[in-house]
């Protein structure tokens, strides 16, 4: 399994009139996650379109409130890999507030698809390699 946490304060026009972060934005704080977490392991969505030819759309994503996040505290997304990614791979998500309490769960599934063909394939050995450590 792996795990990351990546900090971030959250901005005025992240909020709606409550001063709550809106709702539309959790999907963004995934994207945070995930681009920060495949970062941390040395995977690069640039390097893995532009030389690799592989792209990763999302097939489907789940959100959970709890509680409410808030203008300016300082949140931690927690990006979770459970499984080894074979043709799809999935990312479960917690965005804790300040106070460390899960306020926010969701998963995204994204698969692999080929730029060229525009065809699925299963995950490029240029992520397998880099995350298998994990998983052993």
């Amino acid at each position: 399994m792996f795990v990351h946490e990546h900090t971030k304060r959250i901005r005025y026009g992240e909020t709606d009139q409550m001063g709550y972060l809106y709702y539309g934005n959790y999907a963004l704080l995934f994207e945070i996650g995930r681009v920060e977490a495949i970062r941390s392991l040395g995977i690069s969505y640039k390097e893995l379109e532009e030389e690799i030819g592989v792209m990763m759309p999302v097939l489907y994503m789940e959100s959970r409130y709890a509680r409410p996040v808030k203008y300016d505290e300082l949140i931690t997304i927690r990006t979770i890999l459970k499984e080894m990614p074979t043709k799809m791979i999935e990312f479960h998500h917690e965005i804790l507030n300040e106070a460390g309490k899960i306020a926010h769960k969701g998963i995204v599934k994204l698969f692999f698809v080929d730029m060229k063909t525009n065809k699925r394939v299963s995950t490029p050995s240029y992520i397998s390699n880099k995350i298998s450590a994990y998983f052993d």
